[in-house]
This record gives C-alpha cells, structure tokens and sequence, in this order.
C-alpha cells in the first residue's frame, strides 16, 4: 500500500507540474503585444484594434480614425501613455516607434454613379436611353467615398425631371451591414438627351466634296439636330451647298449629291441607240449630278443640246429611234388618177362622121 501510495503521490506531483508549466506557457502567449498595422473600418480606433491579446480593455475606444480610405500612424509612445490610462501595462512594444493605422472604405466612383443617375432619369419625362443623356451636376461628381459597412447597391427611390428645363433631381438609398438606417445620396442638375453628329474639323467652301478627314463624330443634343443629322458614313464623299464652318454639326440640308459634270467642263457626249454608239466631245454649259439634264455645245456641230449626267464628264443625249416605213399609197393613187384621165380622154373623141356617098 505504501508503494502504490507513493507512485499515485508521484504522478499527481507530475500532473501539476504541467498544468503549472501549461499556465505559464499560457500566459506567456496572452501577453499585450502592439500591432504594427491595422486596419479599421468606423471612426474609432479601440485599445483592441492596436493591443493583441487586449482582453476586456479591448472595446475602449482611444482615438479617432483617419478619414475613409485613408492611412495615418500613431507615435508609439502617445499609444503607451493611452493604454496606462485604461490600465493596460506591461504591453510588449516590440521596438515599435510607430503603428500604420488604415480606415476601410467602399469607393464609388464618379462615372458609376453618373451611370445610376442615367438610368435613374432613362425614358422620363420624354428622355430616351440612358447610354443618350448628358448630364450636368449642380455641384462636382467625384469618386465618393463610403463606410465600408454600406455594400448595399445603389437604389433609386425618388427620381424627378421637369422637361421644360430639363432640370433633374434623384435621390439613392444604400443598405448597410448593420441595423442603422441606409445611407442616402442626392444628385440635382440639368439632363438632355444627344445624338451623334458628324461635325466638322475644317471650314468648307460651297461645292467642296466632304472627304473622311474633314469630320469626325460628336454627340450633340437631340433638339438641336432633330430628325436632320446624317451619319458620318453618308456625309463623306457628299458636296457642301453652303459654305460651312469648323466645329459644325452637319445636316442633311446641308449637304448633296456630288456634281459629275461642272459648268465649262469638257465632257463626252453619247449618243446610243440600236445599233448605234457614238462619242464627240462636249462643252458642260451647266453642272449637275447624276441624273440631272444639262445643257450641253456639241463640239462638232456646234449646237446645243441637252442630256443626262450617267458619269463623272459623261452626258448621254437621247436618239430617238427611226419611224418604221410607211406603205407606199402615192404611187398606186397616182396610177389611178392617171389611168382615169387616160381612158376618159379616149372616150372623149367623138366617133368619125361616115363619108358622103
């Protein structure tokens, strides 16, 4: 019994050995140690955002935080002096001179929420497609930064727009982690609705033809330009009517169909029909575009004629194609008013009187 007395006496003393070791081992690893980054995410920093291991003074709050999205330090030594006044001691500082202190932030950036704004206002009060409007903001929309607790999306709940001004005003709400109310945006300013339009770069004289280099692609409002704005495809390679000037938005009034023949131009004159084609050359006493009749001095004969632009220098002047032959009546009338002359005449002589016996 002694003997079993003593193992049992032995192996409790083991047990509490490491249970002892254990403790202190714990203890060791439960010691205040200073961060030296965090992040945080509301506008305090707490003792147990920048103590690890801070136990019950962690939720005390001891500063401020940066502004959203931002990053600030703290001197070590102000973080001591604060953590002594809420009895947190013995904090390992681990040579620290200074803890990188970072505010989390959700960034909305300035298109995005013009881009809400859009749809917000799309097909009101007369307004086409979203992609269409331009929009002017009474004050300056720039990348807006948010609690990072507000991950809700951007939620119109009031959208306003008066067409006679064009005056808009749109307010958004967004929903949050926590239990407190949504956040809320409001946007005012003016809307209109664009087209694109061919605008010129350069100043164009009257019958200058367009070419690919002389416009380029503009959106310009919708009232301005009505239903009367051609695209940029259909303006190159057309002829100004006016005399235009840089930075103009084409219109289809504006502008037509290229002169194919020009007034003083020599051109070639085509005269075809069955079995006939010829040229002579030509002088243009007017300009027109295909299609369009013109006069024009036959060269060779020296008259004018006139016929239809079919090419760029060519007028085709029309031939009017040969009667079909007519029957010859005169010839077999003339023989009947002559045969009937002839036998009237020979029945006119009166008969030879008979000889006197």
């Amino acid at each position: 019994m002694n003997l079993r007395s003593l193992l049992f006496a032995t192996a409790l003393l083991a047990l509490q050995a490491n249970a002892a070791l254990a403790q202190r081992s714990d203890d060791a690893i439960a010691a205040p140690v200073l961060r030296a980054s965090i992040t945080v995410s509301g506008e305090l920093v707490r003792i147990g955002d920048v103590v690890e291991n801070a136990g019950t003074a962690a939720q005390i709050a001891i500063y401020r935080a940066p502004d959203l999205g931002t990053t600030g330090t703290l001197p070590v030594d102000q973080v001591l002096t604060a953590l002594r006044a809420h009895q947190v001691i013995g904090v390992d500082a681990r040579d620290l001179r200074e803890i990188s202190v970072t505010r989390l932030a959700r960034t909305l950036d300035s298109k995005d929420i013009e881009l809400q704004v859009a749809r917000a206002l799309e097909r009101r009060g007369g307004l086409g497609d979203a992609s269409n409007l331009s929009l002017t903001f009474d004050r300056d929309v720039r990348d807006l930064r948010l609690e990072a607790s507000s991950t809700g999306d951007m939620q119109p709940v009031s959208a306003r727009y008066e067409p006679r001004y064009g005056r808009f005003d749109v307010t958004f709400e967004i929903a949050n982690d926590h239990p407190a109310a949504p956040m809320r945006l409001r946007f005012t300013g003016t809307a209109v609705e664009t087209v694109e339009a061919a605008v010129l770069v350069r100043n164009i004289e009257r019958n200058e033809v367009i070419k690919s280099s002389d416009v380029l692609l503009e959106r310009r409002p919708k009232a301005e330009m009505g239903a009367d704005a051609p695209a940029r495809d259909r303006a190159v390679g057309m002829q100004a009517r006016r005399q235009l000037r840089a930075g103009q938005a084409l219109k289809a009034a504006d502008l037509g169909k290229p002169d194919l023949v020009q007034r003083d131009q020599t051109v070639t004159l085509i005269y075809e029909a069955t079995g006939l084609y010829l040229t002579v050359r030509g002088k243009a006493l007017e300009s027109g575009t295909e299609g369009d009749v013109v006069s024009v001095l036959n060269l060779q004969s020296k008259r004018n004629v006139t016929g239809t632009v079919i090419g760029r220098g060519q007028v085709a002047i029309s031939v009017a194609p040969p009667r079909p032959a007519a029957a010859d009546t005169t010839s077999s009338l003339r023989s009947d008013q002559t045969a009937a002359p002839v036998a009237i005449a020979a029945n006119s002589n009166p008969p030879a009187a008979p000889k006197a016996e």
